[in-house]
């Protein structure tokens, strides 16, 4: 089994990516959504956090062999940043949303020295916009920003088209898609509803998905 698998499951088995397409969530911005993501759940799962903290490791090796430090993303990728960069023996720091109304006032946390290789770690990617954020951030704050490490994407045609506009390379460790055939073949799910969650992937503000068959 590959790693997107693996993962995929272990989200699966936790409730960190939890699908109900009879049933639709509400997003905040009022899309009616299949699918409900929580990928804090892996902190408090110590199998599937192990899994998924030496796939981020590995990916590092593998995808950005040059990098000198990990940040993660505010609040969600601090936890996997900090893990991951112990495995590696590596820097670690993290950026806010915002700037600190205090102190400092900074909006990049730890030491980043000028030109610095960096990674950052996100827990998910619907859109890019906020992870596109802290890249531009460490930019700004003189970094040499490889990439990107996810955890999970959902392969939003929006996304994708946000992170190359970015010129910014990412890396997941599993992906909606791979989610939805896991489901599937454990029974989480109806095969029938594979078609439905894809069309929902492709354009989320359009509710057609719902009765797709």
């Amino acid at each position: 089994m590959n790693t997107k698998t693996e993962v995929a499951n272990g989200l699966l088995s936790i409730g960190a990516v939890f699908l109900r397409p009879d049933e639709p969530f509400i997003w905040a911005s009022g899309i009616k959504s299949p699918v409900y993501t929580d990928n804090r759940l892996i902190l408090t799962s110590p199998d599937v956090r192990d899994l998924v903290e030496h796939a981020i490791a590995d990916k590092v090796k593998q995808e950005y062999p040059e990098a000198e430090a990990l940040f993660g993303t505010s609040t969600a990728g601090i936890a996997h940043a900090a893990i991951a960069a112990s495995i590696l023996n590596m820097p670690m720091g993290y950026v806010r949303s915002s700037n600190k109304d205090h102190g400092r006032k900074n909006k990049v946390e730890g030491r980043l020295e000028k030109n610095e290789k960096v990674v950052v770690i996100e827990d998910l990617i619907s859109t890019g916009g906020s992870v596109i954020d802290v890249v531009d951030a460490l930019r700004e704050a003189g970094a040499d920003v490889l990439g990107i490490i996810s955890i999970f994407t959902y392969g939003m045609k929006r996304g994708i088209e946000n992170l190359e506009k970015a010129n910014v390379k990412n890396v997941s460790l599993t992906d909606f898609d791979t989610v939805v055939s896991q489901a599937a073949e454990e029974n989480l799910i109806k095969k029938e509803d594979v078609a439905k969650l894809l069309k929902f992937r492709d354009n989320p503000s359009d509710e057609s998905w719902i009765k797709a068959y």
